[in-house]
């Protein structure tokens, strides 16, 4: 029997096994998919010449999490490959915002669109070097973060903090109206918001944008060498060498609670695997709490909060196998690995309203990832694995382009959104679907049946919006990984501090563990070792 099983292989689910075999656990993890990973993936399915990430790409938040920095992932072979630039915002008249890989390069391209701008970047960037590694720690610990949150308070107050505050609650378009005489600035904080599902009017889009412009400016936009499932694979590695026990195409079919406290699972083939400390759960809140738990051993209240749970954006995904580099019309675009591709902060704000409104955007905001620019690895010299994916909303009340989309998703649906999706490209990039030589397309029912967690295509496991946000999330008076039921934890993005590849919900889950038995300091002591 094991200390502890853990539900789902994602990277939360292997980073909150990693830390429990740290501390002496023994840990038992099934995944129900036949390969680990959940939404850290890569294949050749595209092509057999080009490795395609099935699912998320670039990393700057693993870049800067100091919980994956704990692991020590570079000893188990992970390693990281940069493009030439971080990002980059073209527009339809050949200028191009760029986020460069050295702030002075950046200041140099954005006094381009205004002279002034070049100090307005450099003035966001030294606040980010006074405050973003406390900020990053607090968000990447149990809520509330006391002791980091100690040491940024401190710093705040040396750096404006209020003025600091007021800024991360602005809307990104209002940000940068304030902070940017010219378009380029501004592109690249509202770009970066759109990461997430938040608009460029949503309160808070600013200091989201901020947060992932300024990660890209002091980390980059990463990538694994070889694909994204290299930072699977290096979890897994590390899990194995530690005496983790992985089994892959293992459905959790319900978590087996006794007396009030989780005391194992039940698969799917009708086994029972006990655990002896711990169950943590790398699931979506409402797959944990409805599915596998039951309402019987849960607080009403909670039930009814479940109901009020939003989810992010759903997400269209097509992948590219493409013979030459994209002809991008503003070719500072071509070394860049991130490309936003939306005609201004204006044509965000359109794409943002008709997801609200229920409707397909007729000309969908493109983020798009030059796989072989950031890795030369990915496919043959000359050559891009490419990729491109955009926002849905979760119910499709109407299409506001002419193909009569309707969520079915079948095939002919499928195809018309996809060639819209290039024919965005195609704008910014004339001569772009002539290098197509093999496409793969993910709509949002393939998402969710290759990654459960993906609800109909929602990569965040929940809004990004404050109203779901730290002690909101998932649902008000929660913020963390303890459940009502005793020894169970939440341990996905579902948690605080959220989505993205940063393992800190895992990390979250298992140190509340840990400290249920009176052994978080044990977990401190190993990772010193």
């Amino acid at each position: 029997m094991p200390d502890a099983v853990v539900i789902g292989a994602g990277p939360n689910g292997l980073v909150a096994a990693n830390l429990l075999l740290d501390a002496g656990w023994s840990v038992e993890v099934l995944e129900a998919q036949e390969e680990p990973g959940g939404a850290v993936r890569s294949d050749r399915g595209v092509h057999p010449d080009y490795v395609s990430d099935v699912f998320s790409a670039f990393y700057p938040l693993a870049a800067a999490s100091p919980v994956l920095a704990r692991l020590d992932l570079a000893a188990e072979g992970l390693r990281w490959s940069h493009a030439p630039s971080v990002l980059a915002h073209p527009l339809l008249d050949g200028r191009c915002a760029v986020l460069e890989r050295r702030v002075q390069d950046t200041c140099a391209g954005l006094a381009g669109f205004a002279a002034a701008d070049a100090d307005a970047w450099e003035n966001l960037y030294r606040t980010w070097a006074r405050v973003g590694p406390d900020l990053v720690q607090a968000l990447f610990t149990p809520f509330p973060p006391v002791r980091s949150g100690l040491r940024l308070a401190a710093k705040l107050r040396t750096a404006g903090g209020l003025r600091l505050a007021r800024k991360l609650a602005l809307p990104v378009r209002r940000l940068g109206e304030e902070e940017f005489a010219g378009d380029g600035g501004r592109l690249l904080l509202a770009g970066n918001a759109l990461h997430s599902d938040l608009a460029p009017e949503a309160a808070g889009s600013g200091g989201f944008g901020w947060l992932m412009a300024m990660l890209g400016q002091s980390h980059g936009f990463p990538v694994p060498v070889g694909g994204a499932g290299a930072l699977t694979a290096a979890l897994v590695s590390r899990l194995r060498r530690k005496g983790g026990v992985l089994r892959c195409g293992e459905r959790v079919a319900s978590i087996v609670v006794r007396g009030g406290t989780a005391v194992g699972v039940r698969t799917a083939g009708g086994e029972t695997v006990s655990a002896r400390r711990a169950v943590l759960a790398d699931t979506s809140a409402t797959a944990l709490y409805r599915d596998l738990v039951g309402e019987e051993h849960l607080p009403s209240r909670l039930l009814r909060d479940l109901e009020r749970f939003q989810w992010d954006f759903s997400t269209f995904k097509v992948d590219w196998a493409l013979t030459g580099p994209v002809p991008w019309t503003a070719p500072q675009a071509t070394g860049a690995g991130t490309v936003h591709v939306a005609d201004g902060v204006d044509g965000l704000t359109r794409f943002a309203a008709q997801i609200a409104m229920g409707q397909v955007p007729d000309e969908p905001f493109a983020l798009l990832g030059q796989m072989t620019t950031a890795d030369p690895s990915r496919s043959p010299a000359g050559t891009e694995s490419a990729w491109a994916y955009t926002h849905l909303p979760q119910r499709i009340t109407a299409d506001a382009g002419p193909d009569r989309i309707t969520g079915r998703w079948d095939t002919r649906e499928q195809e018309a959104m996809a060639d819209r999706l290039e024919a965005q490209v195609e704008r910014f990039a004339p001569g772009f679907r002539g290098l197509i030589g093999a496409r793969r397309i993910l709509a949002p029912n393939t998402l969710q049946a290759m990654n459960e967690n993906l609800h109909n295509g929602a990569i965040n496991n929940g809004t990004t919006a404050l109203h779901q946000q730290a002690v909101f999330r998932p649902t008000p008076g929660t913020g963390r990984p303890e459940t009502p039921v005793k020894g169970l934890y939440l341990a996905s993005a579902a948690a605080h501090p959220g989505g993205g590849v940063h393992g800190a919900p895992g990390a979250n889950a298992a140190r509340a563990a840990l400290r249920a038995h009176g052994l978080h300091a044990l977990l401190h002591r190993a990772q010193r070792v």
